[in-house]
């Protein structure tokens, strides 16, 4: 697979796997030589966001920096692996449009596991400080995520393990590689694009 210079960006609620999701892709994509850089949220918000809180403003301005960072890597030959909540969705339409007109391919990967799995998982133990009033503003739980109605691929890890996920990102962008879109994004390109957008359901 000859790919470099795009934008996934996985969104779903935390403990989603949007993480290992993106580890596990992104090692494929360097073993086949591609130039990857994932942009993990922890680090983005003690670095890229650190004098943002966690107001629905904030967690836009977050979102719209990090997508802005996202944008100059993948213009510049970089495979960017996003795997940032991003709970607005009008927010992530405005990542997209940007990467769009800068002729940056962009795919919006919704990891749709379920609230319920999510904290049973709870990996970070987010959803047991927010059930025990340690913690309020948590997305999914008393702060409102708003799912993708239109994403490229969406994915379930209940119903698939890591190296199916993994697998159907990559054949995803398989698929953009051969695709005439991908190679050129003027804007009657781009209309074509639009009126062809797959759902790949996992």
């Amino acid at each position: 697979m000859d790919f470099s210079g795009a934008t996934l960006w996985l969104t779903g609620l935390p403990g989603a796997g949007k993480s290992t999701i993106a580890e596990a892709v992104g090692e494929s994509l360097r073993g086949r030589g591609a130039r990857v850089e994932i942009l993990d949220g922890d680090r983005l918000r003690t670095n890229l966001s650190a004098d943002l809180g966690f107001s629905a403003d904030d967690r836009a301005e977050h979102v719209r920096r990090t997508g802005f960072v996202a944008r100059l890597l993948a213009a510049n030959g970089v495979t960017v692996l996003v795997p940032v909540i991003a709970p607005y969705s009008e927010v992530r339409s405005g990542v997209r449009e940007q990467h769009e007109a800068h002729g940056c391919p962009y795919f919006e990967v919704h990891v749709a596991t379920p609230a319920t799995e999510c904290m049973r998982r709870d990996p970070k133990g987010l959803y047991r400080r927010a059930a025990s009033g340690e913690l309020s503003g948590l997305t999914g739980y008393d702060a409102e995520y708003q799912e993708p109605s239109d994403p490229d691929l969406r994915l379930d890890t209940t119903t698939a393990d890591i190296a199916t996920a993994r697998d159907t990102v990559l054949d995803m962008l398989e698929r953009a590689v051969t695709s005439p879109a991908h190679l050129s994004f003027t804007e009657s390109d781009q209309e074509v694009l639009d009126g062809d957008k797959r759902l790949y359901p996992l």
